[in-house]
């Protein structure tokens, strides 16, 4: 998982993806942003997210590539199925898409993008994600709702992949965000939690929404900070990096890590995400804040993979 707001250039991009097949790594995640969120880096541009996945597209052969997550208030929801269609042929059938509703207000100002209340964000994801999913659906396909109006559309090509590329969703899966989750999403992503008890809770709660609606427990998985060395040296140069991409202090990241972080040597990082996979947890989205160390990248696939897999 790469926070493309923080600079991340082409060429970079290309060394990335490149990396992430050469080690095994399945599948290259990438935030969808426009500004860098702290304010205090502008230097640090993004290139467009859906526009990088499609060029990744003709780079790559194996690599599956995501958005993580897009949000509603950037793209009108059909042009937003059509960017992905497009991903989704250009790579062969490859591409993922995280669907939210938008959170970083001081963007969306300085790009013109229309911010309304919480509220009303919601209500405009629940309409994209019905949308975007009729765009991918078969037969004419018509909608009338309180901010989009589509007139029997017949949307080609489908994509690659049937019924549709998987559809994610992120949150804390709160009980607007599970209903839609349970009606919508192939998957769940939650993130910033303070105890494994917590991300037990937010499993639940979607279990309980996909229940109420008939349906089988989507999958839920976790986006996290992912901190790992070969061995302690190892551990505190990569904490180092953080902490300088932060503005942190080394000595905290490494003792007191916000508490959804993941951090460690090989092995005890092994073991903390052993925790999550014991609570039924699908997959991890490891975010990498340091995106130019690549051998981060033969860390994640080569030495830490290979622990998780019995």
């Amino acid at each position: 998982m790469i926070e493309g707001q923080e600079g991340v250039t082409w060429p970079q991009w290309m060394e990335i993806a490149h990396a992430c097949e050469r080690h095994g790594i399945s599948t290259l995640f990438r935030s969808d942003h426009y500004l860098n969120l702290d304010g205090e880096h502008p230097e640090r541009g993004s290139l467009d997210a859906l526009g990088t996945l499609i060029a990744l597209g003709t780079q790559t052969t194996r690599l599956r590539l995501g958005t993580m997550v897009s949000p509603a208030t950037f793209r009108h929801p059909s042009e937003l199925a059509k960017l992905v269609t497009t991903a989704d042929h250009v790579s062969g059938g490859r591409i993922e898409l995280g669907l939210g509703a938008g959170w970083h207000e001081r963007e969306h100002a300085a790009y013109g993008f229309p911010f309304p209340d919480l509220k009303t964000r919601m209500e405009v994801l629940a309409e994209q994600l019905e949308i975007v999913i009729g765009n991918w659906s078969d037969g004419p396909f018509s909608f009338d709702g309180s901010h989009y109006r589509l007139d029997s559309l017949e949307a080609e090509p489908k994509p690659v992949q049937r019924p549709h590329p998987p559809l994610l969703m992120g949150g804390l899966a709160g009980p607007v965000g599970a209903r839609l989750a349970a009606r919508f999403a192939d998957e769940y992503n939650t993130t910033a939690y303070q105890t494994l008890e917590e991300v037990a809770q937010r499993r639940d709660n979607i279990r309980a929404a996909c229940e109420a609606v008939g349906r089988e427990p989507i999958p839920v998985s976790v986006m996290t900070t992912v901190i790992v060395g070969t061995d302690q040296a190892d551990l505190r140069a990569r904490a180092a990096r953080v902490a300088a991409k932060q503005g942190l202090d080394t000595d905290a990241v490494l003792e007191s890590p916000q508490a959804s972080w993941i951090v460690g040597t090989v092995e005890q990082a092994a073991e903390q995400l052993r925790r999550l996979k014991g609570l039924g947890i699908s997959r991890v989205l490891c975010q990498h804040l340091p995106h130019e160390d690549l051998d981060y990248v033969e860390i994640l696939g080569r030495k830490l993979a290979p622990l998780l897999l019995s």
